[in-house]
């Protein structure tokens, strides 16, 4: 997949595209039906798909001191579009330059202009420009003053509730990150760096990669079954572990941090990246009177964890 992150230079081998338009966090089973119908596109006019993105995330710019937010920071986020077959994702800058672009000046500074566009796909409620002056109405008005295809994809439900980012959250804010998996189509995964920690784990004999949440929302705070992907080093490879968010009470911390404990492992693993899927919710986060009583509950933590991955259907 080839990242442009400007639309003035864009190289002539990767203009001319079918483009997905979207902030597309999570990149869930809403987001995956406007970018399956803008790859049957794609393919019926014989050109790489695009998805356009914004990086940063429109509303890090517009309130910068708003909680963490986003299920997917950018790199996670790359990672799920290449892995469903996205050829160019333009992630431009979303700065003070772009936040005043009218809607007609983005499509075609950036759409016609830039990237070459030649159809472009959208949800029901996308929203663009300066203010979110422009809509899909406006979209497909200017597609046909400019020459471009345009379609809208309608409302993609589950049940009786439509896909959304925000419902996802609220799973993950209640502890159900089974729920939240369903909406995405995939577990929900923190992906970031493992950092020294205390080392206190090691004493009582379940060490832990520490890691922090950086960017991404922050889930019920708690512990979880947990997939850890060691994305890179010699230990690189998957394996199962339990996993704690949260501020740590039983030793008066107040950071949130993710504590994954990886089971039958003992490598040096620090500066890797690592991804935590998060499988189970299975108990709220305790302050504990020491660390026998500690060490006890980690311990049928750890079996609960074991029990529940074991369960699961193989390959996932």
């Amino acid at each position: 997949m080839q990242i442009i992150r400007h639309h003035e230079h864009v190289p002539p081998g990767l203009q001319g595209g079918v483009y997905a338009l979207g902030n597309f966090d999570g990149v869930h089973l809403g987001h995956l039906k406007v970018i399956g119908e803008a790859a049957r596109v794609a393919g019926e006019l014989g050109v790489p798909l695009g998805v356009l993105v914004f990086e940063p995330h429109p509303q890090q710019f517009f309130f910068p001191d708003r909680p963490f937010f986003r299920l997917t920071p950018f790199r996670a986020k790359a990672r799920l579009l290449e892995k469903v077959g996205v050829d160019i994702l333009a992630a431009l800058p979303f700065d003070q330059r772009m936040s005043q672009r009218l809607a007609p000046e983005f499509v075609l500074d950036v759409l016609v202009d830039g990237l070459r566009a030649v159809h472009l796909v959208a949800g029901y409620d996308f929203r663009f420009g300066k203010a979110r002056g422009g809509d899909a109405t406006a979209l497909s008005y200017m597609g046909e003053m400019e020459g471009f295809g345009v379609s809208i994809v309608e409302e993609v439900r589950d049940g009786g509730e439509a896909y959304s980012s925000t419902r996802i959250r609220e799973r993950l804010a209640k502890g159900d990150p089974r729920g939240a998996a369903k909406l995405l189509g995939h577990w929900w995964t923190v992906e970031t760096h493992i950092q020294p920690g205390d080392k206190r784990g090691r004493t009582i004999g379940f060490p832990t990669a520490n890691m922090s949440l950086e960017d991404h929302v922050e889930p019920a705070l708690g512990v979880y079954a947990v997939k850890i992907e060691i994305e890179d080093g010699p230990h690189k490879g998957i394996y199962d572990g339990v996993a704690n968010v949260g501020r740590r009470p039983t030793f008066d911390k107040q950071d949130v941090l993710l504590e994954a404990h990886i089971f039958d492992f003992d490598g040096d693993i620090y500066g890797a990246h690592a991804a935590v899927s998060f499988i189970e919710y299975l108990r709220p986060e305790q302050k504990f009177d020491g660390l026998e009583s500690l060490k006890a509950q980690i311990a049928r933590d750890s079996d609960k964890a074991r029990a529940v991955l074991a369960a699961l259907p193989a390959g996932t």
